[in-house]
């Protein structure tokens, strides 16, 4: 019996298969709308009018509302030369689908803010209320806080920037209070030939406390940094390029250190909840009278246990004889600087979003901007917040990846 070959089969069948490829989407037309800030004592505004005709010129359209930028010295005339419209109804403004805000949302922005609107603003945790983030989940609202946004070396650029700021006017404010005409001790920060130098106190080396001691070293203070992290101490003397005072934050140094300084500067940070209280009430009362207490942690609760917050336009309070200056938002006062400051991180950051077809895309993209993202159409996607007011939250990263 023969047994039978089994049939080989020569002709192939060759196929391409079908490849999916991430193909980038066509460019947006973005509408961009910058209302005019009334909370906060807000003076900075969040796009210069350079800033604006960029983004006209590469087919954007910006709606700003009138005098949004004068606390910052810029003028109507400025941005609707730049290609801005200019309205005069607040309502008109907030109908754009994405509002650059330079002060947090408040009350009063609620009911005009609208569905699936992109907000880019900062967040202030101690004036955010749960009611406030549930309206703005309700709306399905996507919203990028100033605070946590990151670029892609992930660091935070508007933060550095306004640290910046108020760290080198701090030494500024510092010097204006101790002169006699503001009832401080009458001395010059800093000193001159043949005068010992005037003693500076930096609690914390972080940005702001980097460039107070920087602004201090140039005007000739001797300066001596508190923090308790050896690693931001090296950092801080590795960055200025010379060997410093520096030490932890030991109670009994510290209390010995204030009783001799005439500058006094709480430049401490956190990364969730309120800024640790470092400086007793009991090491304030041994200060010496007319010396300058600046606490730039105060938007977080403060690190000096007598700070009470103070406003730009009454800056300062005595207690135990020491001046207090406790203002929150210090780089508000150097508006024109600040808003250019903040105009350099968004108008390319919408740049890129129009480029990539929207906000949606770009996040998609873009892994370093997730950080930012507080609210993504009406998710609560920051930890913190959802632990604070007890909401539910949701992980941005899952949540992009179910919409693709």
């Amino acid at each position: 019996m023969s047994q039978q070959k089994p049939i080989i089969s020569t002709s192939f069948s060759y196929e391409t298969l079908q490849e999916t490829l991430d193909i980038k989407p066509k460019g947006a037309q973005l509408h961009i709308g910058i209302p005019k800030e009334t909370a906060f004592q807000e003076n900075r505004i969040a796009l210069t009018p350079e800033a604006v005709g960029v983004l006209v010129s590469n087919g954007h359209n910006v709606v700003i509302e009138h005098n949004a930028g004068e606390a910052a010295h810029f003028r109507d005339r400025d941005y609707s030369e730049a290609g801005a419209r200019i309205v005069y109804d607040k309502a008109a403004v907030y109908k754009a689908p994405i509002l650059v805000k330079s002060a947090p949302v408040v009350e009063d922005d609620l009911p005009h803010l609208q569905f699936n609107q992109v907000i880019i603003s900062p967040i202030h945790l101690s004036a955010m209320k749960a009611e406030f983030l549930q309206k703005m989940m309700e709306k399905r609202i996507t919203a990028i806080s100033f605070e946590n946004l990151k670029d892609d070396s992930d660091s935070l650029p508007i933060v550095r920037s306004m640290s910046e700021i108020a760290g080198s006017a701090v030494m500024l404010i510092a010097a204006q209070y101790l002169s006699s005409a503001n009832h401080g001790k009458g001395v010059l920060l800093g000193g001159i030939s043949g005068i010992p130098p005037t003693k500076v106190i930096i609690l914390g080396a972080g940005i702001v406390g980097e460039f107070a001691a920087r602004a201090a070293l140039a005007l000739g203070a001797s300066v001596k940094v508190f923090d308790n992290s050896v690693y931001r101490l090296k950092r801080l003397q590795n960055n200025i390029g010379q060997r410093m005072w520096t030490s932890v934050m030991e109670p009994r140094i510290l209390a010995k250190q204030l009783k001799t300084c005439e500058v006094a500067v709480g430049a401490l940070g956190s990364q969730s909840g309120r800024t640790p209280v470092v400086v007793t009430e009991e090491m304030i009362s041994n200060m010496r009278p007319g010396s300058v207490i600046i606490d730039v942690s105060i938007d977080r609760g403060g690190c000096f246990e007598t700070s009470e917050i103070t406003s730009h336009e009454q800056p300062i309070f005595m207690k135990y004889g020491v001046i207090h200056y406790c203002v929150p938002n210090i780089p508000s006062g150097f508006a024109r600087t600040a808003s250019q400051a903040i105009s350099n991180v968004l108008m390319p950051l919408l740049l890129e979003a129009g480029e990539e077809g929207g906000f949606e895309n770009l996040v998609w993209h873009k892994v370093h901007l997730r950080s930012g993202i507080y609210l993504f159409k009406g998710a609560l996607t920051n930890f913190h917040l959802s632990q604070r007011f007890d909401l539910k939250y949701t992980d941005l990263n899952l949540l992009i990846a179910s919409q693709r």
